[in-house]
């Protein structure tokens, strides 16, 4: 019976990623305030009725931008081999990351409220995961300041090494 619906899921799922990729395009080309539902479905390649079938408005689009770049960056931070690579990872993917980038410039006020927003749901579960990693929800916390620190003020590759090493060694203490 559920094989019947794969073709479905599998539809969502192309959909879904579309409009999250197309979100993310347009924070960076014209910035949060300026997008709308409708350049989102353009940019997309999916109908607006399609795109208000998946989601009721842009907020909820934007919620699961964010859900989906959570989930990305505890997958990276998952398979590094080390925990100073995966803070390294992590670093470098949030420094360098083209949507902060732009919403440091258009949008500041509104990544500022979204980076202090930490009795959110994602940010439990992302320190949830960090923690897992560090093996110490202290170390977790003290991770997620300094990548919050990254999304406001981005680190170069070496500094994002040098910082991790840093932060592990801290951690081991």
């Amino acid at each position: 019976m559920l094989e019947k619906y794969a073709p479905q899921v599998a539809t969502h799922r192309r959909t879904t990623v579309a409009i999250a990729q197309g979100a993310k395009e347009l924070i960076v080309t014209v910035g949060l305030n300026k997008m709308s539902m409708i350049e989102i479905a353009d940019i997309s390649e999916v109908s607006r009725a399609t795109l208000y079938n998946h989601y009721r408005d842009k907020e909820s689009v934007l919620r699961a931008l964010a859900e989906s770049e959570m989930a990305r960056l505890i997958a990276i931070a998952q398979s590094a081999p080390t925990t100073t690579d995966a803070l390294e990872a992590l670093s470098i993917q949030i420094s360098t990351d083209p949507a902060l980038a732009s919403m440091r410039l258009r949008d500041q006020s509104i990544l500022t409220t979204i980076l202090s927003a930490q009795s959110d749901l994602l940010w439990n579960q992302f320190h949830n995961a960090l923690a897992e990693i560090l093996s110490d929800h202290n170390s977790a916390a003290l991770a997620i300041r300094w990548l919050i620190g990254q999304a406001l003020a981005p680190l170069t590759p070496t500094q994002s090494r040098l910082q991790a090493e840093a932060l592990t060694t801290r951690a081991h203490l």
